[in-house]
């Protein structure tokens, strides 16, 4: 039980201690409807997801121990214009896998088959926090894949360069309670086991390299909050490595950009999605 609460607190540090979005998402459909939810069988695992609204394809990647139903606001939001496209990712909600290793290359090859099983050739992509990695991955692997991407609370490495040392220190200490809980059980469960992955997960991953940011080339949207986990001087490395880029840093944030400035976070994504992208250098700079 020890183990398993320790995680939890980690899982949803994003939502933190607001109860509104919390009971949006355990009341939602999303996540639990069963006119549309499906699983695919996809590298060696049963993916489970749902697909809302009719359009252009966009695919929507939640956090580390997050769900379908994070995106209670986006889902609605974006079906109008949309084919939503939204999954559990692998050991994570209703997406059952117990094996040993995990991954954010393994999550971003799941989601690219995904895409392949559902004949989208290609998608914009919203990735957020843990989705955010998944995001970079998916379009520095499979670049075809991506038209555009939009990632928020999105990091590159594990350490305190990257990451708020407070929540670095915090995450690390929580990891060696879990190894420490672990120890004195005899038979884990496969439920603990997969904690364990997410919380490695966490604690140690992941390893982008900058040179392979670089190599992204679809417009891409970084956002972040001023007072983010993330520190926003990691969100503005990730933009000014990416070479079609737009930087948003939102003000009096942290996180949780898609819960708690949701309106603000729908309008701003839905507007680069819909209109072209624009370099802007020289004296573009002065517009």
């Amino acid at each position: 039980m020890k183990l398993k609460l320790t995680f939890l607190l980690l899982a949803f540090m994003q939502i933190a201690s607001a109860q509104n979005p919390q009971k949006d998402m355990d009341t939602t459909r999303y996540g639990r409807n069963q006119a549309v939810g499906k699983y695919a069988d996809i590298r060696g695992f049963k993916m489970y997801y749902e697909v809302y609204g009719k359009g252009e394809p966009l695919l929507i990647i939640h956090g580390n121990g997050g769900s379908i139903n994070n995106f209670v606001y986006q889902i609605p939001y974006f079906a109008k214009n949309y084919q939503v496209i939204i999954a559990d990712s692998r050991a994570q909600g209703k997406s059952v896998d117990h094996k040993d290793s995990l991954s954010y290359e393994m999550m971003a090859d799941d989601l690219n088959a995904l895409l392949d099983r559902l004949n989208i050739k290609q998608a914009n992509v919203i990735g957020w926090s843990d989705g955010g990695i998944n995001g970079l991955l998916l379009a520095i692997h499979h670049p075809d894949k991506v038209k555009k991407l939009a990632v928020t609370g999105a990091n590159l490495w594990p350490d305190t360069s990257a990451v708020d040392p407070f929540v670095y220190d915090m995450v690390l200490k929580q990891n060696k309670v879990a190894a420490d809980t672990i120890k004195k059980i005899k038979n884990l469960t496969p439920e603990m086991k997969d904690q364990v992955k997410l919380l490695h997960l966490l604690s140690y991953e992941p390893h982008i390299k900058l040179e392979d940011v670089s190599k992204i080339t679809c417009p891409t949207l970084v956002i972040g909050g001023d007072h983010d986990v993330i520190r926003p001087k990691h969100t503005m490395l990730i933009a000014d490595h990416i070479p079609n880029s737009y930087l948003w840093i939102l003000p009096n944030s942290g996180h949780s950009t898609p819960l708690f400035y949701k309106d603000l976070f729908n309008q701003v994504v839905g507007d680069f999605f819909a209109k072209p992208f624009r370099k802007i250098e020289k004296y573009g700079r002065f517009n």
